[in-house]
């Protein structure tokens, strides 16, 4: 495994910082880019994205990786970092309690939602950083760490420094929207794999599901440790309007680590498919150690890019690469998933990859209905399964990604 990353990767970085300032005034900045990655059902958007084995620092696979990004919640990572900084050097404990402030409970959602004066161990709130991504919890630990959040920012963007993150610089403790605050894939994978190093006691809890708070369980965790298990163990999601979906995360394979940030993407599930696909590749490689080290790649250009703008974040979007099958429109949410289940049952029939559920409400003079549909089905798969329905005298219309888009008054039916 790498040694303490506080000390080597520092080291390590010393004779690059000059090389990588030099090329970044010959070559100029990156221009920041969003490209297709494959999927079964299409190219997907997707921003920068990296692999590296824990144990050498051998990037294995890498697009980008040195491009400014918004980290969105993967700031609690660093946060999570100096918290852990505090367990590990005695100045906090788990069983202590951690006070909320009317700051704290001022911040957005995700929260726990505690008023001012109320409390949690310190336990409790690293479990709601990762299992909610709680941004009231991350400033309740900030004002605790540091007195202000700004103290706290600074604490963090040092920290990053000393670990070898040349690219990041940390604005609050959330990853709530701050022009200024801005990483790169390059960075976060440093990260995860000093957060695995330099805390083996503490790494744990980034596998964290959910938390207790009175007698309330809140949280659901990362799908991704759920996607890949056994394989996955942690880390972080992220997202912000202009970041879109990001992830960092982490599997072991016969006793291999490796570590990977996936950014950019307009849908979480194309997020973390994509992180399987990319682990999945990854462990297959044979490189006998031949690729760069994460601390040799460039670093801090471009960027950082706008994946949703605002107008668009919080509509209705398909961004899906794949066809969809229009099942019917019906007057309640629940008959509507019933014929989206028997839709998926009959793919299953048919010997076809299942879709994805995208119940829609459609609105035509005030009244509103639900649209079934299968989303993100491979081209033959939708075509076959309508075929079928039709066989049956049943509704079933193919519709291309092209046509599912607003106002969406053609699916009234």
């Amino acid at each position: 495994m790498l040694r303490s990353l506080d000390a080597s990767m520092a080291m390590n970085l010393r004779p690059f910082l000059c090389i990588l300032g030099l090329a970044a005034l010959i070559a100029g900045p990156v221009r920041a880019q969003i490209a297709a990655v494959e999927s079964p059902s299409g190219p997907v958007p997707a921003g920068p994205f990296i692999v590296v084995d824990a144990a050498s620092g051998e990037t294995l696979l890498e697009r980008n990786s040195g491009m400014y990004w918004y980290p969105a919640s993967l700031t609690k990572m660093m946060t999570i970092y100096v918290v852990f900084e505090e367990l590990k050097a005695g100045r906090l404990t788990l069983s202590e309690q951690l006070a909320f402030s009317q700051n704290a409970r001022a911040k957005e959602a995700s929260k726990l939602g505690l008023a001012p004066g109320q409390t949690v161990t310190v336990e409790q709130g690293l479990q709601a950083l990762i299992a909610i991504s709680a941004n009231d919890v991350a400033t309740a630990f900030s004002e605790r760490v540091s007195g202000t959040e700004a103290a706290f920012a600074q604490h963090m963007t040092d920290s990053a420094r000393r670990i070898g993150m040349t690219a990041t610089t940390f604005r609050n403790a959330n990853g709530l929207p701050d022009q200024g605050q801005v990483t790169t894939a390059r960075d976060m994978a440093i990260l995860a794999v000093a957060l695995a190093t330099n805390f083996p006691q503490y790494y744990g809890y980034f596998g964290t599901r959910h938390v207790y708070v009175g007698n309330q369980k809140v949280g659901k965790g990362v799908k991704f440790l759920d996607l890949y298990s056994p394989y996955a163990d942690g880390l972080k999601t992220g997202f912000i309007c202009a970041s879109g979906f990001n992830i960092v995360g982490s599997a072991v394979r016969d006793g291999r680590r490796l570590v990977a940030a996936a950014f950019g993407f307009r849908r979480a599930d194309l997020r973390d498919e994509f992180l399987v696909r990319l682990f999945d590749e990854a462990f297959a490689l044979k490189t006998a150690g031949s690729r760069r080290k994460v601390w040799q790649l460039s670093n801090g250009g471009g960027g950082p890019a706008t994946v949703l703008p605002y107008g668009e974040c919080g509509a209705i979007r398909y961004d899906m690469p794949g066809d969809a099958a229009w099942l019917g429109t019906f007057g309640d949410w629940r008959t509507a998933r019933n014929a989206f289940d028997a839709g998926q049952a009959k793919l299953g029939s048919l010997g076809l990859r299942p879709g994805k559920e995208w119940i829609l409400p459609v609105t035509v003079n005030k009244a509103t209905r639900q649209a079934a549909i299968i989303a993100d089905l491979e081209p033959q798969a939708a075509q076959k399964l309508c075929a079928d329905y039709q066989a049956r005298k049943s509704f079933c219309q193919v519709k291309k990604p092209v046509e599912m888009s607003a106002p969406y008054g053609g699916f009234w039916r």
